[in-house]
């Protein structure tokens, strides 16, 4: 890895708004919307704590408690990931790391901001998440490293290399910098294609995160599917660029789609 990638930093933004959420998708009845938001809140209240004490399994476990309170089904489709592989895939809502948690043993790669999170930014960092903070070019490379370090450690790690979320329809450049990682430490990249059967989904704009809980709380029902494609891996001392390009091209044929 060169010093080069410092320079790679991005603060990405997103178009996505208000207008990407149609209304589609039936709607849950009032009380079933309402159980839903305080079975969240109860399954938080305990899973939070036991999670960042066990970690592993117990995260896999609330993660997959809390798509289940919420009416959310997911759908994996594709071959299983090897341990020690980067999972990258498209970005549209806060549900798709909680659906990625639930199906596989993964390490995320998420913002610095959510370190600062209460409860739950504790338990992320308890279980091994690795933060990035785009606003400290000098970092990067540190945690590009720490990523590396992880995936020759034998455990997937998962990224969202678009930086930011997308209503679905509309996509953003996979950004190449922590690509490096998986070069660097000879690790398999599997793309991860994210879709939704309802653009309510999708968690863009001046959306705030109680507003959109509340929003997939009263749809009857969401079906989040996620599609694995073949593993790319990279030779030694390749082009993290042509890396990030190949991989999101490997996307469900190469775009960005709701889940029929």
């Amino acid at each position: 890895m060169t010093a080069a990638i410092g320079g790679t930093l991005w603060h990405p933004a997103s178009a996505c708004g208000d207008r990407c959420r149609d209304g589609s998708g039936h709607r849950s009845d009032p009380v079933t919307a309402f159980v839903r938001v305080w079975s969240l809140v109860a399954v938080l209240a305990i899973g939070l704590p036991l999670a960042a004490l066990a970690r592993g399994s117990a995260l896999r476990t609330l993660a997959r408690a809390i798509l289940a309170v919420l009416g959310v089904r997911t759908v994996w489709r594709g071959p299983a990931p090897r341990p020690g592989s980067l999972l990258v895939a498209n970005h549209v809502s806060w549900l798709d790391a909680i659906a990625l948690a639930a199906a596989q043993p993964v390490r995320m790669v998420a913002k610095h901001d959510v370190r600062a999170w209460p409860g739950i930014g504790a338990t992320a960092a308890r279980a091994g998440t690795i933060f990035i903070d785009r606003t400290r070019p000098r970092a990067l490379p540190g945690t590009v490293a720490e990523v590396a370090d992880a995936l020759r450690s034998g455990h997937s790690v998962t990224l969202f290399p678009e930086g930011t979320t997308y209503c679905g329809a509309e996509q953003g450049r996979f950004r190449a910098a922590v690509f490096q990682a998986a070069i660097d430490a000879g690790a398999p990249v599997v793309p991860i294609s994210v879709g939704y059967d309802s653009a309510e989904a999708a968690f863009v704009g001046a959306d705030t995160l109680g507003g959109s809980v509340l929003r997939i709380a009263r749809i009857r029902r969401t079906t989040l599917t996620l599609v694995a494609a073949p593993a790319l891996r990279p030779d030694p001392g390749a082009d993290r660029r042509a890396l990030a390009r190949a991989a999101q091209a490997s996307l469900a044929g190469g775009g960005y789609h709701l889940a029929a």
